[in-house]
């Protein structure tokens, strides 16, 4: 019987393997993502970890959205800039003021769930954070006003959702409000500002924006809790330290879970029903069949293990939800709810 020969590891494909892990952790950093390693040195590319560009995406889609619900939009090349103009100001500029507002006031709380954040791993002064935080939101302001001006706009509908999803930010945040504090306060909040003031600021871009889609995008916004509710649990350990009620700590992991995916998949559903009685059957059973795969990605990773599966859900269920919101608000613009 012949004897095995013991295998080397290669020097050369571990060398690999690990720059292929350490690239990973540089683009999860970089992007915001949970999972991420410490050690970046370009100011700029730590002053965008600060805005977590992958939160851009929802308001940025939101934007898209609104703009489908007008029933106003065409493709024209003033049209297509005003709408990137409109995906800056939801996007790199307000949910990175947010963002960046956020990170300054949870430092302490980062510092035990993410050490490997900007500014608990003291990769930059708190001074220039601050500095960060008008820049964005003066500069913010400065383009919402510049789109109701290019609108025609006699009453500045954009300006004005600006300034209140820039104070919602704040008081989400900051003490002595510091909504995040409570689990059902913290998740509408931040639902309300990733659908509904970006639907709403994508409408009345190009449409009139009137209590209908107001009340539309404000009981989407329900679903968009329980989005919210996914981000506190990778942030159980310390918001239980510092005595933040989200609802992984108040209900538990598994229930909080549970509250989870039951949102989620009970408002959009709802949603469709709104899309039935408008005579929108079409858009109706569409937005049902994305509901769907949801709720098997939901089963799949999210109710069996939501510490460990959380960003793997998100990856996965997340696509579905955003689709759904396209639909509803193609299916507005068509039946003219405007």
């Amino acid at each position: 019987m012949s004897e095995s020969t013991p295998i080397t590891p290669n020097p050369d494909s571990q060398q690999e393997a690990k720059a292929v892990v350490d690239r990973n952790a540089q683009t999860r950093q970089l992007l915001g993502m949970k999972g991420a390693a410490s050690g970046e040195t370009s100011i700029w590319k730590i002053r965008l970890q600060l805005m977590k560009p992958i939160t851009w995406i929802p308001l940025i889609w939101g934007v898209v959205c609104g703009a489908a619900s007008s029933g106003e939009y065409t493709w024209t090349l003033e049209n297509v800039l005003k709408s990137a103009a409109c995906m800056l100001l939801a996007g790199p500029l307000l949910a990175g003021y947010t963002q960046t507002l956020n990170e300054y006031y949870d430092r302490e709380i980062d510092a035990i769930n993410e050490p490997y954040r900007p500014i608990p791993s003291g990769a930059i002064p708190l001074p220039q954070v601050i500095t960060q935080i008008w820049v964005l939101f003066v500069a913010g302001i400065a383009l919402a006003f510049a789109l109701d001006v290019w609108s025609g706009h006699q009453f500045p509908t954009v300006t004005v959702t600006a300034v209140l999803g820039s104070f919602i930010a704040y008081i989400y945040s900051a003490p002595p409000l510091k909504l995040k504090q409570n689990g059902w306060l913290s998740g509408y909040a931040l639902g309300a500002s990733y659908i509904a003031l970006p639907w709403c600021t994508g409408h009345a871009l190009f449409g009139e924006l009137n209590w209908k889609i107001i009340v539309i995008t404000v009981v989407y916004s329900l679903a968009g809790l329980g989005i919210a509710i996914v981000n506190d649990f990778k942030s159980v350990e310390g918001d239980r330290q510092f005595g933040l009620k989200s609802l992984p700590v108040m209900f538990g992991v598994s229930t909080a879970a549970w509250i989870c995916v039951v949102l989620i998949d009970m408002f959009q559903a709802a949603i469709a029903v709104y899309l039935i009685s408008i005579h929108e059957n079409l858009y109706a059973a569409i937005l049902l069949l994305l509901v769907i795969p949801q709720i098997t990605f939901q089963d799949m990773y999210f109710l069996r293990d939501p510490l460990k599966n959380d960003v793997k859900y998100q990856a996965s269920a997340q696509p579905f939800l955003v689709l759904g919101m396209l639909v509803a608000g193609l299916a507005i613009g068509h039946a003219g709810v405007y």
